[in-house]
């Protein structure tokens, strides 16, 4: 996996965020048997675009799910609870980052969904 800073565009606004871009195998995994505190943001950039569904089986904690467009424009966002079977997507998307609802990321959260202590 590689660390690398992307910028979004959500509701007119730019946000850039620290990502770790991941393979084939990393997406696979995704953020699953992380540890909370611990678990980095995850890019899973796709050559095609698609329209596949998500899960959060084994993944013990909330997060964030973005779709973004290929020019990294937010198609859909939502806040994704543990051991979720299917999480559905309405369009087609280019990539997919999921951010743990953590500590490090509170700013980020905020500004994409609000203040989600409850979480």
């Amino acid at each position: 996996m590689k660390e690398k800073k992307i910028g979004l565009r959500y509701k007119g606004k730019k946000i850039t965020i620290e990502v770790r871009d991941c393979s084939l195998l990393e997406m696979a995994r995704g953020l699953i048997f992380r540890r909370k505190e611990g678990a980095p943001s995850l890019l899973f950039d796709f050559k095609n675009k698609k329209r596949e569904n998500i899960h959060s089986f084994f993944v013990f904690f909330p997060f964030v799910a973005l779709w973004l467009d290929d020019q990294n424009n937010v198609i859909e966002i939502k806040i994704v609870k543990p051991f979720n079977f299917y999480i559905r997507v309405k369009k087609n998307y280019s990539k997919i980052l999921e951010i743990p609802i953590n500590k490090k990321n509170n700013k980020i959260i905020g500004l994409l969904v609000g203040d989600k202590k409850d979480l």
